[in-house]
């Protein structure tokens, strides 16, 4: 979770009815060292009773009828609204529209649901009715990423809700939405303060590292960084650091052509790079990771290059040999 030298990332929350898993997000967002607040719940249903709620708590609201439009002007008025409000994350908290996939994928990786079943089983709608149908032991919900098909993505989050013998479909809706209300304000939370969980950059870190050819892990210093060529030869090309010597960076450390490029790209790009102690002497920059905007193929280009500076000339040359094809 964010200390209070950390901002807080922004989600907007889109809403079609009674809102009350955007209600459990707004009184999570009030607690003491919350990830996240709401900066904005809008509505495809001009008389959705969760905007009453959020109008009553001084949230700014929106709404714009899906009625006799297509999906992507719909989802374009929507999103614009997200955008004005300065939303960093879509959240739909029963929000019962189909989106386009164009709106999707400007949104990858920023857009959350929760969806009542344990998915991967049943997507879609009727999931308590089907659960029980099945003799399911348990029903539940599922937090995920929204992609382009119907609740398929990323799962981040689940929790399990029992089945009893005499359970309808309403009596369970009922006991599920209780346990929904514990379960998205801490998955969302968790997920948007991953671009400043160690764990988290590090093992994404890693699996980037290890696809390049021939690469392996050894510590250096105390701290993780990735070798090229053999276990006992090889040379690294890329360091991990968790805030050392005071910084307050995660960052990976790579290899640049210079000093004096090192020093430039620290001078124009601050917000990007540092020289870091005791590397930095050596010609090495820090990449910042715990950043807002983190673009990935930004490091993974970076982790190519640094690899390319070190790894013997067979690898280059099958490397770019490859490259052709």
């Amino acid at each position: 979770m964010p200390d209070g030298s950390q901002s807080k990332a922004r989600i907007a929350v889109f809403i079609s009815g009674t809102g009350t898993n955007m209600a459990a997000l707004l009184y999570a967002s009030r607690l003491k060292d919350a990830a996240f607040e709401i900066v904005l719940v809008a509505s495809n249903v001009e008389g959705a009773e969760g905007l009453t709620l959020a109008r009553t708590e001084g949230l700014a609201t929106f709404t714009h009828s899906h009625k006799g439009i297509t999906r992507e002007e719909q989802d374009a008025a929507m999103e614009a609204a997200a955008v004005e409000a300065g939303a960093d994350y879509i959240v739909l908290a029963g929000y019962m529209r189909i989106l386009s996939q164009g709106f999707v994928e400007r949104w990858e990786g920023r857009m959350l649901n929760i969806h009542p079943s344990l998915l991967p089983k049943y997507k879609g709608l009727n999931t308590f009715a089907r659960a029980i149908e099945s003799g399911d032991s348990h029903a539940g919900s599922s937090v995920h990423i929204v992609t382009h098909e119907l609740d398929a993505g990323e799962v981040l989050a689940q929790v399990k809700v029992a089945i009893a013998a005499d359970d309808t479909a309403e009596s369970l809706a009922a006991r599920v939405k209780i346990a929904e209300h514990q379960l998205y304000p801490r998955a969302v939370a968790d997920y948007v303060s991953r671009g400043n969980d160690p764990d988290h950059l590090y093992a994404r870190l890693r699996e980037l590292a290890l696809a390049l050819p021939e690469t392996h892990e050894k510590t250096s210093h105390g701290s993780p960084g990735f070798r090229v060529g053999t276990v006992k030869s090889g040379k690294f090309f890329a360091h991990f650091s968790q805030m050392h010597h005071g910084s307050q960076h995660i960052a990976v450390l790579v290899k640049t052509s210079s000093m004096d490029e090192l020093l430039a790209l620290v001078e124009t790009q601050p917000e990007t790079y540092y020289k870091p102690d005791y590397y930095g002497a050596s010609g090495w920059v820090g990449v910042i990771l715990n950043r807002p905007g983190l673009d990935w193929d930004h490091v993974q280009d970076w982790l190519m290059r640094s690899w390319r500076e070190v790894a013997p000339a067979r690898l280059t040359k099958l490397h770019d040999a490859a490259d052709m094809f």
